[in-house]
């Protein structure tokens, strides 16, 4: 598991949801795990999209949170409401917790890897116990798909021409999403947003389209920008969240709020908008999703950076390990 994140913080879950994001922002993460003293467990983990949620909450009329109950709103009443919100009801109209995904420190990578996949989330807290029942366990790592990624790409450095499929370039394989071609059937359109569209309506297709990031597209369509997930935690800077309307603040706006002053816009070369190109290999393609900090790839066409599609972390280890 060395190839995990050994350094992690988590989060008791009677902080007020309101610091908890401050948290994230100002550690740079987008996730923490749970802590629950009077049960002496892990009991979940706080991800940008709760943030989401609760923004889009906030945002609508007749809501029952007030920007003021951030200040005393925990991040267990939270929690709650939230599955409230999602209907995760039992038989007596009582909300029921999720059992929380976990893995121990000697489950195999795959095994890791498909928890991640079948249960669509981003990152695996790795606990161990020395007790019989599992109480107060330690948290060693946070497990991620990059993670795994890195140890699988350190592995084939040296080695990647055993693999003839790790030279196939990444069109002429099964993998990511991609901009449907004009009257192609059956294909749902590719999410992708222009810089003056509203914060609200980028928030709103993220949950929609249940997609992590939207490219941030001109009128030809070429990159500009992406906006992600774990953009959301910027808005903590200087209290941003409690000044602004989600649907009077510009996507390029919020993303200048998260952003040096002198960064040009998108900085490609920076971390925020990764390409490849159709031509590229798998190899090269999963060597540059084995970064630290990059979740996907937008193929672009060369020249024009108009956008063609897609490839995720997620889109790699679903072709890899042959999941649908």
């Amino acid at each position: 598991m060395s190839c995990f994140q050994s350094q992690v913080i988590a989060l008791d879950v009677t902080l007020p949801v309101k610091r908890a994001f401050h948290i994230l922002y100002e550690q740079g993460i987008p996730t923490a795990p749970l802590w629950d003293f009077c049960k002496g467990q892990f009991v979940g983990v706080l991800a940008a999209l709760d943030f989401i949620l609760i923004l889009r909450e906030l945002g609508t009329h007749g809501s029952n949170l007030t920007e003021e109950e951030l200040e005393t709103h925990t991040i267990s009443a939270w929690k709650e409401g939230k599955m409230h919100l999602s209907r995760q009801i039992d038989g007596s109209g009582r909300a029921y917790s999720k059992h929380l995904i976990h893995a121990g420190p000697y489950d195999s990578l795959k095994d890791v890897a498909s928890k991640i996949l079948q249960n669509s989330i981003s990152t695996v807290p790795i606990l161990h116990s020395s007790a019989q029942d599992g109480s107060f366990p330690q948290l060693l790592h946070l497990a991620s798909l990059s993670g795994i990624l890195k140890c699988i790409c350190r592995y084939f450095r040296h080695s990647a021409g055993s693999l003839p499929i790790l030279q196939q370039p990444i069109c002429s394989i099964p993998l990511g999403t991609w901009v449907p071609k004009i009257g192609e059937p059956n294909r749902r359109p590719f999410a992708m947003l222009k810089p003056n569209a509203s914060l609200g309506a980028a928030l709103s297709l993220l949950v929609q389209a249940n997609v992590s990031s939207i490219p941030i597209v001109n009128d030809n369509d070429s990159l500009l920008d992406v906006y992600s997930r774990s953009d959301i935690t910027a808005l903590a800077k200087d209290k941003a969240y409690a000044q602004i309307h989600l649907d009077e603040i510009s996507i390029h706006q919020a993303l200048q709020l998260g952003q040096d002053a002198n960064s040009s816009y998108g900085f490609f070369n920076g971390q925020r908008c990764q390409m490849c190109l159709r031509t590229d290999s798998l190899h090269k393609v999963m060597e540059r999703l084995a970064n630290p900090g990059v979740r996907r790839l937008l193929i672009v066409e060369a020249g024009s950076k108009r956008v063609e599609g897609v490839i995720s972390l997620s889109d790699v280890f679903r072709f890899l390990l042959g999941v649908a």
